[in-house]
């Protein structure tokens, strides 16, 4: 599991937030100084101070703001707001005060990356002669585009986030809300802003407009379902060996066709081919292993890379394949293991020293590392070939991730597959007939989590690339070597988001 991969641990559970009160600072929670709302200020220049007034027994805001305008590159208006993450919806009555005024003066429901002028943004706009319209600036800096509503002067708006996605919804006086219709995709990450907004479109003149019956709501986070399965070289099928509401990643095969080693919740899982319930291998203090782990080619040992250590960065340990005290190999930090050579003496890894992610060898007993790749840019996911002769891996290189191989030294590296997709973790066949890997759509950025992704196989002396299956996964999904040892067979973890209502 490397740093800048994202999984569904990084999710937020999130209650939902009824209107009105003020909540008292508690911890991390913060306080809210009007209504729902942590605070206000002016976005941009303005000439013409804003202001908001949080009537607390109507639980309404009168907002008074300036600026010249929101849109472009820049933005100029007053705003009340919150701090947020996950997905939610905003929805309130609105009135925009007074007459005269400017027709594009506007009242809005924002949702904002961060309180720059030009920060990434949507918002939900009613603007003094009625017109409706979801606004958005995609990128920091970026233009700002509409989606003009086709109803006039409604009574109540509302903006809703729902992953990538945001929606407006309207309703008329007396009238339930409904889909304004049109959508469009904006990235906001981490803890962002959402709130009311008035902007006079006049940086000479100060409007005023009236936010009542203001709801957020605040989706619970989905639960995840993880499923073992394996899959025929041959046939293609599929069969499930185990699911479970719970989080999971990267199985193993053992050696001898019996078992899997999978790693959940920071612990190394054993769960019989045959399916049942899985239990947790003894691997002492290593209690927060990632998803980097294998078994030696004759069976006796698995690498770990654990994060209980050291500031909770990832090291390689080895322990017994039955259980056991770890035993360090790396000395430095972060190490992520992905390859045994097959006479047991060295390990593979990817590792990031000095801020670049190169592939590294090390003996089984510990002692210096020895960097194998150099390229600027990532370079993972080593594996040794069933004989030795060479180390797979992958490389962004030449632009997207692609598979390549090296000599055990480093030497002759060349690329292997050099199609327009992105291509990960390559696992060669024990029998030495075939790569299995890992592929996302060329848009995607790492091997991030829940996404739309393909298995595939190409013949180790190339030829056709075939597709195993399609599947909801990435991260986790096959990140380690996880081949049957009749090499008939791969073993892979598929996964499902489900909505809590």
């Amino acid at each position: 599991m490397k740093p800048f991969t994202c999984t569904l641990l990084m999710l937020l559970c999130c209650a939902l937030l009824m209107p009105g009160g003020s909540i008292s600072s508690q911890g991390n929670q913060p306080t809210y100084k009007y209504g729902q709302f942590e605070d206000s200020r002016d976005i941009g220049s303005v000439k013409m101070p804003g202001s908001v007034v949080y009537d607390d027994a109507k639980k309404t805001y009168t907002v008074a703001g300036g600026g010249e305008n929101m849109w472009a590159t820049a933005d100029a208006f007053h705003y009340v707001w919150r701090r947020i993450s996950g997905d939610f919806s905003i929805a309130a009555d609105m009135q925009i005060l007074g007459t005269g005024g400017n027709a594009h003066r506007k009242a809005v429901l924002v949702i904002r990356q961060n309180l720059d002028a030009d920060s990434a943004y949507a918002d939900a706009a009613l603007h003094g002669d009625g017109l409706t319209s979801l606004q958005y600036r995609e990128t920091k800096g970026g233009p700002t585009r509409e989606i003009q509503s086709n109803v006039k002067g409604p009574r109540r708006l509302q903006i809703e986030k729902r992953g990538d996605y945001v929606w407006m919804s309207i309703a008329k006086e007396g009238e339930p809300l409904q889909s304004a219709g049109g959508s469009f995709r904006i990235n906001l990450t981490g803890n962002f802003y959402v709130g009311l907004g008035v902007c006079a479109h006049d940086n000479n003149a100060l409007e005023k407009a009236v936010f009542s019956n203001v709801e957020i709501k605040q989706r619970p986070a989905p639960i995840l379902e993880s499923t073992l399965e394996t899959i025929s070289i041959s046939s293609k099928d599929r069969k499930v060996v185990y699911t479970k509401r719970a989080h999971f990643e990267a199985p193993n095969w053992s050696r001898d066709g019996k078992y899997f080693l999978f790693n959940q919740a920071g612990r190394i899982m054993k769960l019989p081919v045959t399916g049942g319930e899985p239990e947790a291998l003894d691997t002492g203090f290593a209690t927060r292993n990632n998803n980097d782990h294998g078994i030696s080619f004759d069976g006796n040992w698995l690498a770990i890379s654990d994060q209980s250590q050291e500031q909770r960065r990832s090291l390689i340990y080895v322990v017994p394949i039955t259980g056991g005290t770890p035993r360090r190999v790396t000395q430095l930090a972060p190490s992520y293991w992905h390859g045994w050579s097959p006479d047991g003496k060295t390990l593979v890894y990817c590792a990031d020293r000095n801020g670049n992610f190169d592939v590294y060898a090390i003996p089984f007993e510990g002692g210096e590392e020895k960097r194998l790749t150099t390229a600027n840019g990532l370079d993972d996911g080593p594996e040794y070939s069933h004989d030795g002769q060479y180390i797979y891996f992958n490389s962004v290189r030449t632009g997207l991730m692609q598979i390549w191989r090296m000599k055990p030294d480093g030497s002759e590296q060349t690329q292997i597959t050099k199609d327009g997709y992105n291509n990960w973790f390559a696992h060669p066949s024990p029998d030495g007939k075939w790569l299995a890997f890992l592929t996302f759509e060329p848009n995607v950025e790492g091997h991030p989590a829940n996404k739309d992704v393909t298995l595939r196989l190409m013949p180790v002396g190339g030829g056709e690339i075939q597709v195993l299956a399609k599947l909801f996964g990435g991260q986790g999904t096959i990140n380690v070597p996880s081949w049957s040892p009749d090499s008939r067979q791969l073993a892979f973890v598929s996964y499902r988001l489900i909505e809590q209502p």
